[in-house]
C-alpha cells in the first residue's frame, strides 16, 4: 500500500509538468507489488519491489503417462504398474525375512524405508487430474484392508506378519503397518506430488524414521536425557534422512514439473525433518507409535512453513 502510494504521488507530480505529460504512456500497479510505467510510447520500465517465488511450476507438468490419449486406461495401467512394483518390492523382503538373512528388526524397517519410497516413484506415471491421485490411492488403501484383515487374525499370511511386525504378532499390524499405509494413502488422495507436504510426511516417515532405527540399534549407546529408549544418533540419522530425501524428491518431481525447487522449500523441509525428529524422540512417539506420531508432525508443521 505504501509502495503504491508513493507512486501514485509521483505519477501525478510528472502530469503536473507540461512538457512531461505528453510523454507518460502508462502507469500501473500490480501484485505482488510490481510497477511498471512507461515514458514513451514503446518504453516501459519495470520495478520489482518484492516478489515471492511460486512453491509450484506454474508450467504445465509433463506427466510421464503411459497413454496421454486415453488417460483413464493410463491411470489403470499405472495402478497396475505401480501396485506390482510395490508388491514385489514387499515380497522381496518377505522372502528374506523367511531365509533369516537379516534380522527380523533390520528386516522390518527395510521394509518401512522402501515400500512408500518406491511407490512415490511410480506417481508420474499417473495423469494431472484428481482420478490420478484417487488411482494412487488404491494401491496403498489396498493395504489397509490387508493390515486390518491380518491384524484381527480373519487372514493368515506369516510372511508379511515376520516382515512387518516386531516380535512376530499379528495384531502389531493394527498400530505401526496400518498407520504406515494410511499415511501414504492420505497423502496420495489429499495432497498429492505438488505438495511440499505430501513429500515431507512420506520422507520422515519411510527414510527418517526408518534410518533412525537402524543407525540408533548400531550407534545409540549415547542416550537422550529425556528419554533413555531414543538415542542420540538414531535422532541425529533421521533429521539428516528425512531432509535429504524430501530434497531429493522435490527434484525429482521438479524434473516433472509437478513442484517448482527453491531454497524455501528447502528450508521449509529442514523444519519439518527437525520437528519430526524432536517428536519421534519424545516418550509419547513410543506409547502412541512413532508411525503415527511423525505423520502427524509432518502434515502440521509442513501446513504452517509451505
Amino acid at each position: 500500500m505504501a509502495a503504491a502510494a508513493v507512486s501514485l504521488f509521483s505519477a501525478k507530480s510528472i502530469t503536473a509538468i507540461p512538457k512531461l505529460k505528453p510523454f507518460l504512456f502508462d502507469f500501473h500497479v500490480s501484485p505482488p507489488f510490481s510497477l511498471s510505467f512507461a515514458v514513451a510510447a514503446n518504453t516501459t520500465t519495470n520495478f520489482t519491489l518484492w516478489s515471492r517465488k511460486p512453491r509450484r511450476n506454474p508450467t504445465a507438468p509433463a506427466a510421464a503417462m503411459l497413454f496421454p490419449q486415453n488417460p483413464v486406461f493410463s491411470d489403470t495401467c499405472a495402478a497396475i504398474i505401480s501396485g506390482s512394483i510395490a508388491l514385489s518390492v514387499l515380497r522381496l523382503w518377505q522372502e528374506t525375512a523367511k531365509r533369516g538373512l537379516f534380522d527380523q528388526k533390520l528386516n522390518r524397517k527395510l521394509v518401512h524405508i522402501s515400500i512408500g519410497l518406491v511407490f512415490m516413484l511410480c506417481w508420474p506415471l499417473y495423469s494431472s487430474g484428481y482420478r490420478g491421485a484417487i488411482l494412487a490411492a488404491i494401491t496403498p488403501g489396498v493395504n489397509i484392508m490387508r493390515m486390518i484383515l491380518i491384524g484381527s487374525g480373519l487372514w493368515k499370511d506369516e510372511a508379511t506378519v515376520k516382515s512387518m511386525s516386531r516380535y512376530g504378532d499379528y495384531r502389531e499390524l493394527l498400530k505401526g503397518p496400518l498407520y504406515y499405509a494410511t499415511t501414504i494413502t492420505l497423502a496420495c488422495a489429499f495432497y498429492w506430488r505438488t505438495s511440499p507436504i505430501a513429500i515431507a510426511a512420506i520422507c520422515n516417515l519411510c527414510a527418517g524414521d526408518g534410518f533412525a532405527d537402524i543407525v540408533g540399534r548400531q550407534f545409540g549407546g549415547q542416550k537422550l536425557p529425556y528419554n533413555k529408549n531414543k538415542s542420540i544418533a538414531g535422532s541425529v540419522a533421521m533429521a539428516i534422512a528425512g531432509f535429504f530425501t524430501s530434497v531429493g524428491y522435490m527434484y525429482y518431481f521438479s524434473y516433472f514439473g509437478y513442484i517448482k525447487e527453491s531454497t524455501e522449500i528447502v528450508f521449509g523441509f529442514l523444519i519439518v525433518s527437525l520437528a519430526s525428529a524432536l517428536v519421534e524422540s519424545l516418550p509419547v512417539s513410543t506409547e502412541l507409535d512413532d508411525n503415527l506420531t511423525v505423520t502427524l508432525t509432518s502434515i502440521l508443521v509442513g501446513s504452517l512453513v509451505f
